[in-house]
């Protein structure tokens, strides 16, 4: 619990500071009064400034407490978990550009696991304070698509919500998201994504791709996205165990 318990801490004092609440340059509350407020030792707040001290978000000075610092240009967000990834909604939000709709696609098929080439496919940006960092295209087996044939944010192109589709799924899914495989590379800006990033097209790109499967470990989703790097920053937590 305690693990879940700092990363709940980080979230937190992260959007007070995000949204203006806790503003540059101001004192955020002790470790005491942290404590108190979310039920949590010392210790755990101390773990959690550690977190926003790395994103370059707070300053701590010993003898006078800890300070909003100046804010990093572009977005940084650390990634340990599926869960860590439904969180983007926290602080982000998605603009689709391409509605959800159906596509023929075999490399992407295979791997779903399908037993023919028909996928559906949606694109969106996804914007941290109104600047489009990643474009996102993902891919969902037929019958997992109709589970979100209804979601009125996936059907129309410029609309804009606090969605994810992963969290869509693991509400709508009979069995839950359970575990992604991962690849992270360099890649070019493809031209007819760079207009929705306000971008130059061939330039390069951080391509994460990433497979979820369900419980069951049955493939649901594939996600590919393309990320500025000088808008954003990826950062993985490695644990011993």
């Amino acid at each position: 619990m305690a693990e879940l318990s700092y990363q709940t801490v980080a979230r937190s004092l992260r959007a007070q500071i995000v949204d203006g609440t806790l503003a540059e340059g101001a004192q955020v509350p002790t470790e005491s009064v942290l404590a108190e407020r979310f039920g949590v030792s010392r210790q755990t707040v101390r773990r959690a400034f550690q977190d926003l001290v790395a994103d370059n978000l707070v300053v701590r000075t010993r003898g006078r407490g800890t300070f909003v610092s100046t804010p990093a240009a572009g977005y940084i967000r650390q990634v340990g978990s599926v869960d860590d990834l439904m969180n983007l909604s926290d602080d982000t939000r998605m603009r689709v550009v391409q509605p959800l709709s159906r596509r023929i696609d075999r490399s992407t098929a295979d791997r779903l696991r399908l037993p023919d080439d028909i996928i559906w496919e949606v694109s969106f940006v996804r914007l941290h304070e109104n600047t489009p960092f990643c474009l996102t295209t993902v891919a969902l087996p037929p019958r997992v698509a109709r589970l979100l044939a209804d979601v009125t944010e996936l059907q129309t192109v410029g609309i804009s919500s606090d969605l994810t589709i992963i969290g869509l799924l693991d509400e709508a899914l009979p069995r839950r998201i359970g575990q992604a495989q991962q690849s992270i590379t360099v890649g070019k800006l493809p031209s007819s994504a760079a207009p929705h990033l306000d971008s130059e097209p061939d330039q390069p790109t951080l391509l994460i791709d990433r497979l979820y499967f369900d419980t069951d470990g049955v493939p649901v989703e594939v996600a590919v996205s393309h990320f500025l790097p000088h808008y954003y920053s990826y950062r993985v937590q490695l644990s011993r165990g």
